[in-house]
């Protein structure tokens, strides 16, 4: 993979039984303690299968295994690598039943999603934190789905260029993204003196999403969708943990 493509795993994240019980086998303590306190099972069976997914697709770059996966944080707080010997970036995020994971080499990368929230909420938050254009630019959507749809968008492009950085989403509110995708940014000067690109991202059912990466070059994106494999009779765990979860993918 070259600095100007970033592999997107889209990673559906209502899984089976089996699948779930096999990928919590995989998370780190820190993982299973913040699984653990989610009170609602579905919330909680959704963050096992983002989290080891995640895991699955991030230790093939770095030649390591899922379980031996470790992550730090960054000098601004973004998740990192402890082991990285290819200098493989990362970024994911989930929402409802879907998650996201972006892998680039060579240039800082960042990647959100976001489920469509209700329409009033959507038009509430940007009158009150979005530069007043864009405020106006969700509030005038054809319909209750088309002005969540802006909103949604919007909101995943302030929260992918300011994970590029590892900075604070309430840094990205008030900054102006709005445009055509893909779009050169001069907006997060704050945390870096160089400009980054943001691209809007398709992604199924009622989400939006969006990748960030730092640099004055556009990229591409290579989106692949996260399938896992199980037995067809769907046995109990047993044996080595990575065969039976390798990832499959089909290229959107």
């Amino acid at each position: 993979m070259n600095t100007d493509t970033v592999a997107l795993w889209v990673i559906p994240t209502d899984q089976p039984a089996p699948v779930v019980d096999r990928l919590h086998r995989l998370l780190d303590q820190g993982e299973r303690a913040r699984a653990r306190a989610m009170p609602d099972p579905a919330r909680r069976a959704r963050f096992v299968v983002g989290r080891g997914a995640v895991r699955l697709l991030a230790a093939r770059p770095l030649g390591l295994a899922p379980t031996g996966l470790s992550w730090r944080r960054g000098p601004h707080g973004k998740p990192e690598p402890v082991h990285n010997p290819t200098g493989a970036q990362f970024s994911w995020s989930g929402s409802g039943s879907l998650a996201v994971l972006a892998v680039a080499h060579g240039r800082r990368v960042g990647a959100d999603v976001e489920e469509l929230p209700a329409e009033r909420a959507a038009v509430r938050v940007a009158e009150r934190y979005f530069p007043p254009e864009e405020a106006r630019y969700v509030a005038d959507g054809w319909s209750a789905r088309h002005r969540s749809a802006r909103f949604a968008q919007l909101w995943c492009r302030r929260e992918a260029g300011v994970k590029v950085y590892g900075g604070r989403l309430a840094q990205s509110l008030p900054l102006r993204l709005a445009g055509r995708s893909p779009l050169r940014s001069e907006a997060f000067k704050a945390l870096s003196p160089g400009p980054c690109w943001i691209r809007d991202i398709r992604v199924p059912g009622p989400f939006r999403a969006a990748v960030a990466l730092d640099g004055p070059a556009p990229f591409l994106v290579r989106r692949r969708t996260w399938t896992p494999y199980l037995p067809a009779d769907l046995a109990p765990p047993e044996g080595p943990l990575e065969a039976p979860l390798e990832p499959g993918a089909a290229d959107d």
